[in-house]
């Protein structure tokens, strides 16, 4: 992470709740502009380019903008961007802009990987018992992986919980070794 995504990411998320922006549809929106940099080779030699006019880059802006329904401050926010020449730090700052929004609110995400599908009772549970060890509320996403053998790895942010069969055979087969 760079310092200038991080403080560009802060600098908007102080604009999306002081203007009590739809945080969901502004990051979306961000993604969306992401993604189009990525696979689109002429938009973003357009935007990076100095030999493209500043008028061009924001008529090129403003179209993708009123495609997508984008809210005026997110268009801004891309437009200093660009004008700066900070727009490859887009996708940088996606999840920067994500991780500050979920910290306001009190939010953690975190991927769960289970060797089964887990019951309604069960992801329930779970969630309750890292709401605990976060202290945030927890949103929770659920893959399956055969080779976990039983139990579950929860990932919260970079923070790794492995309860898993698989994981507790490593840890003793180390234990062994040592």
């Amino acid at each position: 992470m760079s310092a200038v995504a991080s403080r560009y990411a802060r600098a908007l998320t102080d604009v999306i709740f002081a203007d009590k922006l739809d945080a969901a549809k502004t990051i979306q929106d961000l993604k969306d502009v992401s993604a189009d940099l990525g696979a689109t080779h002429e938009l973003r030699f357009a935007w990076e380019s100095p030999a493209v006019s500043p008028d061009k880059k924001l008529k090129i802006l403003d179209g993708i903008a009123s495609k997508s329904g984008m809210d005026k401050r997110t268009r801004n926010f891309i437009a200093i961007l660009i004008e700066k020449r900070r727009i490859n730090l887009l996708s940088e700052m996606v999840d920067e802009v994500q991780k500050e929004v979920n910290n306001r609110l009190g939010l953690a995400d975190a991927q769960v990987t289970s060797s089964r599908s887990l019951s309604d009772d069960e992801r329930r549970n779970l969630e309750s018992q890292i709401s605990k060890a976060t202290g945030k509320t927890v949103r929770a996403t659920y893959t399956q992986d055969k080779a976990l053998l039983g139990g579950a790895v929860v990932k919260v942010g970079s923070t790794i919980y492995d309860g898993s069969v698989r994981g507790r055979l490593e840890r003793m087969k180390q234990q062994i070794a040592e």
